[in-house]
């Protein structure tokens, strides 16, 4: 093993540790210019960058490393430092300043441990069976999604945060759930015990099965599953895969064997500049352990590396920043349930406080504020199935802002004493950001200086870059401050349109323009020499739609195939590997054998990948570019049609059986689902739509979770909208009851027309509703009472657009100048060499 030695010129500083605080601590270093003071070595034993694991449950609905990837290796090299993946170290030799992995030994002056955590696994014997896994990096998810493939039923051992995660994520993957936890109630840190009762409700109302004060006595080989728990009073469960999710307990082992001071319970022992027991050496993050207590969550460990940044600087820092605690307050949506915590929110920490409660049952709502004993300050908060409340709470405690006359007004429904509390309200010292620790001052320094517009402001601050949960506070506080300064709040669809698109859509269907050169012609912005501007990735595809929605015409038409994005220019999502997917339409998931065996053939003939998907529908995977007219061709021969799973448009109408074939069933939702699909198939809007129908209150095909939702009654239908699943899951909201057939589409004919003419680009139906002023009751005026008299001309429109519909790829096959855009070379008709698949459980899949 060689040693290779600290650059003479600079002092050495090695990093251990590529997660997100080990990968913010380098901004941190960066931002300071400490990269130009010190040769960095950073040592990350996973294989992939530093990711963003407070989303790791998106990698099971479509998003991957790269995506969730908070930097690039252009990044490191950019700033000259050395990135080491897939290489752990495994001791610190103090004596000898140097740390050591399996390739070599590397010289430091400075070293900092930010290792992390493990997940806890409760010494359970039988814990080591297959099947039994933990969730905490890709390794792990990738480890699940495997397991998975051969299961049917899954459990979480641990009911606090991470074991909600992990339950959402096996019930992402198909699974009956269920959730083991030892405490008396889920989320015990968080909720008492009136809350976790109503968690606990609204969860196993999603199906998930709860099961708590359950200890875990051992694991063994079940006998209709592949694994059996055996619990405290003999009472068993079987499940086919076990995921371990009780904890966290920090990655201690180097600090431990090179002899750093180290806690009773764990953890490297730190000081409020965050240095070790070695001045030499520091920690941040969850391997720390500040004044006895390790932060599980990534702000604190932010505000850490911010501290070991100021530590770490050679020259006189200002005003060096100290660690000193972190708020640990808690904003989350678990399973689709809204759950916040602020500050002492049991009220067993402040002696004196007093307490308001407001529960109520039927609509499934816990609040609760702990406050001062004068009741003048917030000292703490707990919001079960409804977080609105907690953006203003949260200021009002992190402030320390006096609360208004009537505290309860703040938790209590539909109270006209509660205080809109606005950006204006806000002193300059408070938090919108707490992932980066980002003020309201911060925000508007950075507008002083220049930054005019919200990535901007992203860029400077960091604001808004972490968990994402002050988005819309950031949007508000930024709009605020511009209008406090006379400046104009900016909502232009892009730097060549300065209409919103709801103002674009209004003009492109009253002037009845039909291309995108005439809209820019018209109403777009010009070049210096006069001439129209070419466009933007934001305006073409927003346009594209525009046009769609309002006139129908193919997308694959010469005037508008330049405005569209890859998926859609080839009517196919392009996948990892540079194949294409091909979806037909099945709707209402109803398919017959013969169609079935049709896309058996094809699959078999062009070697595609076969998986049924979440919509009832069958995907077909790795065809190649050239392949795509073919297989199409076969398909519609035999009856199918496009599913548009590419489009921001209407993708399936899921349904159950219904009252044909189920005893429970009461309407017959295979017939209703297929009307719909066949009504709003092809509807292109802001993006995408999804539509279920049950056909009774057991909810089989979980409309509740669509855009637009049909569950039946035994008169007729009820109707829910703006729900979906997702990044931001929304349970979708009652709209209208009892309806009739006919009475039912008229009402999504008028819903669904409103969200395409006043939604904002590339905003789901559930976010739309959250901004449309007046909510709920506001859309059920204009759409049930007509109170805008639209009605009609939605009801038409909507029409017009049914009438107009024609299968993209029917259209496309049938002229062959569209058909000249499918090949992988201009000059070459040889297929990509560069596609290499190879075999998995008896399918191809990318190499």
């Amino acid at each position: 093993m060689t040693t290779l030695p600290s650059s003479p010129a600079r002092p050495t500083l090695i990093v251990v540790g590529n997660g997100m605080v080990g990968h913010h601590l380098i901004e941190q270093l960066v931002e300071r210019n400490l990269h130009c003071d010190y040769r960095i070595v950073v040592f990350g034993e996973e294989r992939h960058l530093a990711y963003d694991r407070v989303h790791l449950s998106e990698y099971f609905s479509g998003r991957d490393a790269e995506s969730l990837a908070l930097s690039t290796t252009e990044y490191y090299a950019e700033h000259s430092i050395e990135l080491h993946l897939h290489e752990q170290v495994t001791g610190i030799d103090r004596a000898k300043r140097e740390v050591l992995t399996p390739q070599a030994r590397y010289s430091f002056d400075r070293l900092v441990l930010a290792t992390g955590s493990y997940p806890f696994v409760p010494p359970i014997p039988g814990n080591d069976h297959d099947g039994c896994l933990v969730y905490r990096t890709l390794e792990d998810l990738d480890a699940i999604r495997d397991a998975a493939q051969a299961a049917s039923t899954g459990v979480v051992v641990g009911g606090g945060l991470l074991g909600l995660e992990a339950a959402n994520a096996l019930r992402g993957l198909d699974l009956d759930t269920a959730v083991v936890e030892f405490a008396p109630r889920l989320m015990p840190m968080q909720v008492d015990a009136q809350g976790g009762e109503l968690l606990r409700e609204k969860i196993e109302t999603l199906g998930v099965q709860v099961l708590t004060e359950r200890a875990t006595q051992r694991i063994e080989p079940g006998e209709s599953s592949r694994l059996r728990m055996v619990f405290q009073d003999d009472k068993v469960l079987e499940t086919d895969l076990i995921v371990f999710s009780a904890g966290i307990r920090p990655r201690d082992e180097l600090a431990r064997d090179c002899g750093l001071e180290i806690g009773e319970r764990g953890g490297v022992v730190i000081d409020d500049c965050c240095l070790t027991s070695d001045p030499a050496i520091l920690a941040v993050g969850e391997v720390a352990l500040w004044n006895n207590s390790i932060f599980g969550l990534v702000a604190p460990g932010y505000q850490m590396a911010k501290v070991a940044a100021d530590t770490l600087s050679l020259s006189e820092v200002e005003q060096p920043s100290t660690f000193t605690g972190a708020d640990m307050s808690t904003k989350l949506k678990l399973l689709g349930v809204d759950v916040g915590a602020i500050g002492d929110a049991h009220g067993d920490r402040s002696p004196g406080a007093k307490q308001y409660r407001y529960f109520d049952q039927i609509e499934q709502a816990y609040r609760k504020l702990v406050v001062t004993s004068d009741g003048k300050k917030l000292l703490g908060a707990m919001l079960v199935g409804d977080n609105a409340a907690y953006d203003t709470l949260m200021q009002y405690y992190a402030n320390g802002m006096e609360l208004p006359k009537d505290p309860a007004s703040l938790i209590l429904p539909n109270t006209e004493g509660a205080p809109a509390l606005g950006p204006d309200a806000l002193p300059e010292t408070a938090t919108i950001c707490s992932c980066h620790n980002v003020t309201k001052g911060a925000i508007s320094a950075a507008i002083d200086a220049g930054c005019s517009d919200l990535g901007a402001i992203k860029g400077q601050t960091k604001a808004s870059t972490g968990c994402g949960g002050c988005t819309a506070l950031l949007k508000s506080v930024f709009d605020h401050e511009l209008a406090s300064r006379g400046m104009e709040v900016d909502h232009s669809l892009c730097e060549h349109f300065t209409h919103t698109r709801q103002a674009l859509y209004d003009i492109v269907r009253v002037e009845e323009i039909k291309t995108f050169s005439e809209l820019m012609a018209k109403h777009g912005q010009q070049l210096d020499d006069g001439s129209p501007c070419l466009g933007c990735d934001i305006c073409k595809p927003a346009v594209a739609s525009i046009l769609a929605s309002c006139f129908n015409e193919p997308i694959t038409n010469a005037a508008h195939i330049p405005l569209q994005d890859t998926n859609d220019t080839f009517m196919a999502n392009m996948q990892k590997n540079g194949t294409y997917s091909v979806v037909p339409r099945i709707p209402g998931g109803e398919i017959t054998p013969d169609k079935l065996i049709v896309l058996g053939e094809v699959g078999k003939k062009y070697n595609l990948y076969t998986k049924i998907t979440g919509g009832q529908r069958i995907d077909l995977f790795g065809a190649r570019l050239e392949d795509l007219p073919a297989i199409w061709g076969e398909l519609i021969d035999a009856g199918f049609e496009t599913g548009h799973a590419y489009g921001k448009s209407t993708r399936t109408v899921k349904s159950c059986v219904g009252s044909t074939w189920c005893r429970y069933g009461v309407q017959d939702s295979v017939g209703m689902a297929i009307r719909l699909e066949h009504r709003y198939k092809g509807l292109r809007s802001p993006h995408k739509l999804k539509f279920a129908v049950s056909g009774c209150t057991r909810e089989c095909a979980e409309a509740q979770s669509k855009d637009i939702g049909v569950i039946a009654t035994e008169n007729g239908w009820n109707l829910y909208i703006c729900g979906n699943g997702g990044m931001r899951p929304r349970h979708a909201e009652l709209f209208a009851t009892d309806l009739d057939d006919e009475t039912l589409i008229r009402t999504i004919d008028r819903v669904l027309m409103f969200y395409i003419r006043t939604a904002d680009r590339l905003q789901r139906t559930s976010v739309w509703r959250e901004n449309l002023e007046g909510g709920l009751d506001y859309l059920k005026d204009v759409i049930l009472s007509d109170s805008l008299g639209l009605g009609e001309a939605l009801e038409r429109q909507m029409q017009a657009i049914v009438d107009t519909y024609e299968c993209e790829w029917a259209n496309a096959i049938s002229d062959p100048e569209k058909l000249k855009r499918f090949r992988t070379f201009v000059n070459d008709q040889r297929p990509d060499p560069d596609i290499i698949v190879t075999e998995e459980r008896g399918q191809l899949r990318p190499a």
